[in-house]
């Protein structure tokens, strides 16, 4: 199991990278418009980089949502690897069955 502060951090960092999400992409539109004149250009960027670091949804980590695990997540359950093995053993993951052969 990931550390809470992990997990916690983490679930801060969603919250602000959802509160500047709609800032963040008017702003990337206008870098990346051609139409748009340098000195715009260059204000947007400016305003892009004044924007906190957790701003950006690169610095989320897709974590289990059982127990926080940040490593092997499949993002088709949003469990990590050896979770859903257990569930799938278990029977809790509908149409999902270990292979044999």
């Amino acid at each position: 199991m990931a550390r809470r502060s992990q997990i916690a951090r983490d679930e801060r960092r969603r919250a602000v990278v959802a509160r500047y999400a709609e800032r963040r992409a008017a702003l990337k539109g206008i870098v990346r418009r051609p139409a748009t004149p340098p000195p715009a250009r260059e204000a947007a960027a400016r305003e892009l980089a004044r924007q906190p670091r957790d701003a950006s949804a690169t610095r989320v980590r897709n974590r289990d949502s059982v127990d926080g695990r940040p490593r092997g997540h499949l993002r088709k359950f949003g469990l990590s690897r050896m979770r859903v093995r257990q569930q799938a053993h278990a029977g809790f993951l509908p149409r999902l069955r270990k292979s044999s052969w």
